[in-house]
């Protein structure tokens, strides 16, 4: 269990207050462009692709943008949350590798994985029903949406400090390219499926190390 996070240690290291919102815009660009690509990428076999609870019947009217800015505006997590649940989801697309993330099942899945962050992450923090709420979804569903997350992602829960810098980084990276974007500079895994290569791999010791189940 060595280098397991510190709570305190990561809370110190949070951005400024002002500075999440631009979080929270990176997270959503980079949710929205892989959900766009494998919404093409899984079209023509879309009848053979699993379903799961995470899956809605129709494409969600609100934008995936909009829906974490809700999110940010009503539930108070901490700043550090929306960064584990970056690392979150890319730890069930991982060991998911057949429900890869497009625009019928994102929505819920940045819910769940905000929820699950923030009942790990914070000492207080909203029941199953407010996020529900916020989610445009019932509790069921929020209950169900959790235990299937937690099941996907092996309850692996634990991440270590060098992990979370990482993932801070990523997402840094695509501020950056936000603000001086090009096609040309456009990185290869941003154009590929999302579970193979939208967030970058960390098997290092430490991280393999820190793997321990938990539960929430």
């Amino acid at each position: 269990m060595a280098y397991q996070i510190d709570r305190k240690m990561i809370h110190d290291q949070e951005p400024m207050a002002e500075i999440m919102p631009n979080v929270v815009t990176a997270m959503s660009s980079l949710l929205q462009r892989v959900s766009e690509t494998n919404d093409d990428l899984s079209r023509p076999f879309r009848e053979h692709q699993r379903i799961s609870a995470f899956n809605a019947v129709t494409k969600p009217s609100i934008s995936i943008r909009s829906y974490m800015e809700r999110i940010y505006k009503y539930a108070d997590c901490s700043d550090s949350c929306y960064i584990v649940a970056y690392i979150y989801l890319d730890r069930f697309i991982q060991k998911q590798p057949l429900l890869p993330i497009d625009s019928f099942n994102v929505h819920r899945l940045i819910i769940t994985s905000v929820l699950v962050s923030a009942k790990f992450m914070d000492d207080l923090c909203y029941n199953n029903a407010f996020y529900a709420k916020v989610g445009g979804i019932t509790t069921e569903e929020m209950n169900l949406l959790e235990l299937d997350f937690l099941f996907g992602i092996g309850f692996q829960l634990n991440v270590t400090i060098s992990t979370y810098n990482d993932y801070c980084s990523s997402l840094q990276r695509e501020m950056v390219m936000r603000t001086m974007y090009s096609p040309l500079l456009e990185p290869a895994f941003l154009v590929r499926s999302f579970h193979k290569n939208l967030l970058k791999n960390l098997y290092d010791e430490d991280h393999r190390n820190s793997q321990v189940t938990s539960a929430v």
